[in-house]
Parts: C-alpha cells; sequence; structure tokens
C-alpha cells in the first residue's frame, strides 16, 4: 500500500442486510469474502488517522480527510502498511490520544472498480457503503454516477444515509456530548 488516493463514497444504515447480500449476487458483483477489522482512531488535528488492523493483511495507518454530510462524498486518504502496530498504537496514544475503536465485520464485494461493503459494527449494527476509487480526476463524474446507480439498485432511501463515519457515530450513541451533528469537515 501507500501513496496518495481518492474516492467517491456513500455509507447508509442498512435495514435488510439479505436483500443486500442478494443483490450483490445480482449485479454479478464479485464477492471478496469477510474480513474482520480493528479500527483505532486518534485525536488528529488536520486530518481524521486510523490504525487498522485485519486479519489476513498487513497494518496499516490510514490519514483522510473527508467532509461530514449526507450524500456521496469524496476522500482524500494516505495509506502506509505498519510493521509494528502494538508500538505504534502505543506511541501515537501518548502523543495525540485515542478517540475511539471500531470493530467490524465487513462483507467485501467488487463491482465495476466500486468497493461494496456490507458492514457489521459492534456496537451499531448493519451498514452497506460504496467505495469507489477514483485513478484520475476526469473519472470523478464516473465514479458519482456508478455510486448513484448503486444507490437506486440497492434501494437506498435518504433516511438511510449516513453524514459521519462508524468512530462519530460510536461516540454519538455512547457519549452524545462529544459530537454534536457533523464533525469537522477537515478532522
Amino acid at each position: 500500500m501507500g501513496g496518495p488516493g481518492l474516492n467517491v463514497e456513500l455509507k447508509a444504515r442498512d435495514p435488510n442486510p439479505r436483500r443486500s447480500l442478494s443483490r450483490c449476487r445480482e449485479i454479478g458483483a464479485e464477492d471478496g469474502g469477510v474480513l474482520i477489522q480493528h479500527d483505532t482512531y486518534f485525536r488528529a488535528v488536520a486530518a481524521r488517522l486510523k490504525l487498522r488492523e485485519q486479519e489476513g493483511i498487513a497494518p496499516h495507518l490510514i490519514a483522510y480527510d473527508r467532509p461530514d454530510f449526507r450524500g456521496r462524498r469524496q476522500s482524500r486518504y494516505e495509506v502506509t502498511d505498519v510493521e509494528r502496530p502494538e508500538e505504534l498504537r502505543t506511541v501515537l496514544a501518548a502523543a495525540l490520544g485515542i478517540r475511539v475503536e471500531v470493530a467490524k465485520r465487513r462483507r467485501l464485494f467488487r463491482w465495476d472498480g466500486v468497493r461494496i461493503h456490507l458492514d457489521n459494527v459492534d456496537g451499531l449494527g448493519a451498514f452497506i457503503e460504496f467505495e469507489a476509487i477514483v485513478s484520475a480526476p476526469e473519472e470523478f463524474s464516473y465514479r458519482h454516477r456508478q455510486v448513484d446507480e448503486l444507490k437506486k439498485a440497492f434501494e437506498i432511501r435518504e433516511a438511510d444515509i449516513v453524514a459521519i463515519g462508524y468512530g462519530e457515530l460510536l461516540l454519538a450513541a455512547n457519549n452524545p456530548g462529544e459530537v454534536n451533528g457533523p464533525v469537522r469537515s477537515n478532522a
């Protein structure tokens, strides 16, 4: 991994995970299997920062910037593999503090360059997320159309779309005073 990246994404609560799984198969999405992920979010200032640990692959540190609003959003990110995650977590926790930790079971599908995530997040429940990687700026409009097409195919209602990430949702659910509506757009 490594290097800067761009994507277009949409995240929503999934009221019917069985239907979503069925829909992935109906549209011919490639099944990428189940991923068990643990994300530790740190109190970063300039961007969001998380350490992702996942069974079967090297842990990695992800810094990203994404606005908080309902609908499809563009995200910029940097990813680097980590050799000693426990030590890195200890150092970052001492320097920045841990904001929240998120554990999830993710069923991954791939469809025409878009990652479809069927997520079950500890403490939050079922979600669906579309993540379209953008390789060049001229792809943005195409990737936006793909996400819109998937939103329609999966019958995602506006009321189910979430404006913030899992970390912020957990904070809001467990500590209502910690998050007041959308979190700052650059962190």
